[in-house]
């Protein structure tokens, strides 16, 4: 069996190891119970009080493709002094933290103004969404912060600071999936269209097809030759006319097709304007009348 004080002596170096392995700077003194919650990495995003003392757990802004969140630690005092294990000492350390994830929002949205393609929007979005859900879980830990210590006015104004970040990036986000969604759809309704455009002419050149099948099918089989007089002229010119007259119809042919296609075209156009064409030409409609 293993004594009460070797158990005594287990639960000291456990605790020694776990004071060593704790994320927050060694020289802080902040109460044990901060350091017994925190493992090796920071995890989520949240806030401690215990004995008039207020730990905030943040991120840092997710950069793109990056799997780990790092962290950083914002330290109040029951004399109300902040410290923060980066950036400066004092509140302002909290507000150069905020002002990252205001740049970072910042650049998403131009990178979202000049994105050329799909993919470009494609990326912005994938890269907004950690963003997005980081800034999210900030407002979320400044307003729980922001009930542990009431009488504090900096964190009021954190947390509404907050709360304009996470709605400028749900506002971004929403932006980039729509103009994405805008994108995706318009290039299915030109596929849709071509693919349309397709079917009737297949359509039509079976038709043709259908027609002189008939005729060609006798042909081959009784062998059908008629004497025109033609195999008697010079050899070049007979077959010279035939393939002219063939060129000739198959470009007539090209342009019947070609005309089928875009009356297609300028009918179903026509059909998507005609109800705001009918609504701009009916009396009173938009006047009041």
């Amino acid at each position: 069996m293993i004594s009460c004080r070797g158990r005594a002596a287990n639960t000291v170096e456990d605790t020694t190891v776990m004071t060593k392995k704790s994320v927050l700077p060694p020289l802080w003194e902040v109460p044990q119970e901060f350091r017994n919650r925190l493992g090796d990495q920071a995890g989520r995003q949240r806030a401690m009080f215990h004995e008039g003392h207020l730990l905030l757990v943040l991120h840092r802004p997710p950069k793109e493709d990056e799997a780990e969140r790092q962290g950083r630690f914002f330290w109040r005092s029951p004399d109300g002094t902040w410290t923060a294990s980066e950036l400066r000492g004092g509140p302002i350390a909290l507000q150069m933290h905020l002002e990252e994830y205001e740049d970072s929002i910042g650049q998403y949205d131009r990178r979202e103004e000049e994105a050329g393609g799909v993919e470009d929007r494609f990326k912005v979005l994938a890269a907004l969404g950690p963003l997005h859900r980081a800034a999210r879980h900030l407002h979320q830990t400044l307003q729980e912060a922001r009930e542990m210590c009431p009488e504090d006015r900096h964190l009021i104004v954190f947390r509404d600071r907050a709360y304009a970040i996470e709605r400028a990036a749900e506002l971004l986000y929403q932006e980039v999936k729509n103009s994405l969604d805008l994108a995706v759809a318009k290039r299915a309704e030109e596929q849709a269209a071509n693919g349309y455009r397709m079917a009737t002419s297949d359509h039509r050149l079976n038709l043709l097809a259908a027609f002189f099948f008939p005729f060609a099918t006798l042909s081959a089989l009784f062998g059908v030759h008629l004497d025109h007089g033609l195999e008697h002229v010079s050899a070049p010119l007979p077959f010279l006319g035939v393939l002219c007259v063939g060129l000739v119809l198959g470009f007539l042919l090209k342009s019947f097709v070609s005309h089928s296609r875009r009356e297609g075209i300028s009918g179903r156009a026509a059909a998507r304007r005609d109800p705001h064409d009918r609504n701009r030409t009916k009396p009173g409609v938009g006047s009041g009348r």
